[in-house]
């Protein structure tokens, strides 16, 4: 046990001597330097030794405990100017590791945050068929964050398996009326699941983009079911002040051309063979084709007019427009102010029976 405490005595001496002033650290840094050296050269004999990082760390870390006099006495194969240059590039090296500060940024623009990519990447998920505008629309009604679709796409890029898709046709300029004074309408046929025929007609606002309603016929269509078809499509709605029509021979019957005269709704005709001059209606009913018919099936006429009721909903109150800077038709009519939903606070709310995830306040 005494000589356990003389060793620890030795120990501690020995230790203060190198914590202290004096010379005993440059001893002991110079001799471990030229030991160093020493194996360096015993490293080969047959060429010149070469310098590993370990090396090259060691002779840089003694030659701080040496002083500038001394370097130069005890360099043996490395030159002065060497240990020089390692002494000094430690020193930066030290000061720049003191005063630096410990929170490093890069420059440049900041990237979306992580909540951020997350809901991107959950709204890409939830509707495959969105594209880079459409969600960044979308996010831009829903949460009233700006953000760009290039930054959508780098996002999915990185984020999400993405496959090519058609980006479909694009918006026309076309000039409307006053507000509310200016609907069209169209027919299009779509098949049941026991491919039965069922005819669809719609009416949309010019100015709103807001769909007015649906109405639906199974069978051949003529006059008497245009015009029924017309009165139960725009039962909650009123009438307009012009329609907006193509030069389809199911408008040129005589108790249609009389029913507009009853309800005192000018028809306005389109270009005959030239659907581009009917753009927004036509592009309705593609999306509509696109967005909904194409992904659910239907068995009767009933069935049908109740999912085009919630697709109508759907398009109206929550689905973002292009055309619309963002906006949904019922905010453009007026019918609702647009709401952001926090983005640390919210649900996700399933529209046409889950076809559709969009945000919605929690």
């Amino acid at each position: 046990m005494r000589a356990l405490f003389i060793l620890l005595g030795h120990l501690l001496t020995t230790i203060a001597r190198l914590l202290g002033s004096g010379g005993g650290r440059a001893i002991v840094a110079e001799s471990v330097l030229l030991k160093q050296q020493l194996l360096v050269v015993g490293r080969s004999r047959h060429r010149a030794p070469n310098f590993s990082a370990l090396d090259r760390l060691l002779f840089g870390f003694w030659s701080l405990l040496l002083g500038e006099r001394r370097i130069p006495r005890v360099a043996i194969i490395l030159r002065p100017s060497t240990l020089l240059s390692f002494h000094d590039a430690l020193k930066k090296r030290k000061y720049r590791l003191l005063y630096t500060p410990q929170r490093r940024g890069t420059p440049g623009p900041k990237g979306p945050s992580q909540e951020l990519i997350q809901i991107i990447v959950e709204m890409k998920r939830r509707n495959p068929r969105f594209g880079y505008p459409r969600i960044a629309q979308q996010i831009a009604h829903d949460f009233g964050i700006d953000i760009d679709k290039d930054v959508v796409r780098r996002v999915l890029a990185k984020y999400y398996d993405l496959r090519p898709g058609d980006g479909g046709p694009s918006w026309l300029t076309f000039l409307g009326h006053m507000k509310d004074s200016l609907w069209s309408m169209d027919l299009f046929r779509c098949e049941s699941m026991l491919l039965r025929t069922h005819w669809v007609m719609v009416i949309m606002d010019q100015f709103t983009r807001r769909i007015i309603g649906f109405s639906v016929h199974v069978g051949d269509v003529d006059g008497v079911a245009v015009c029924r078809m017309f009165n139960e499509a725009v039962a909650l709605m009123g009438v307009p002040r012009c329609l907006s029509t193509d030069n389809d021979p199911l408008f040129e019957y005589h108790r249609w051309q009389a029913n507009l005269r009853i309800l005192g709704v000018e028809e306005i005709k389109t270009v005959a063979y030239v659907p581009l001059s009917h753009p927004f209606v036509e592009r309705l009913v593609g999306t509509t084709r696109r967005e909904f018919l194409d992904q659910t099936l239907f068995w009767n006429a009933k069935d049908l007019e109740r999912k085009l009721g919630e697709f109508k909903e759907y398009y109206n109150e929550h689905r973002a427009h292009a055309s619309l800077g963002g906006g949904t038709p019922a905010e453009a009519g007026g019918e609702r102010p647009r709401r952001w939903v926090e983005v640390r606070r919210f649900r996700w709310q399933a529209h046409c029976r889950g076809l559709y995830k969009l945000p919605m306040a929690a």
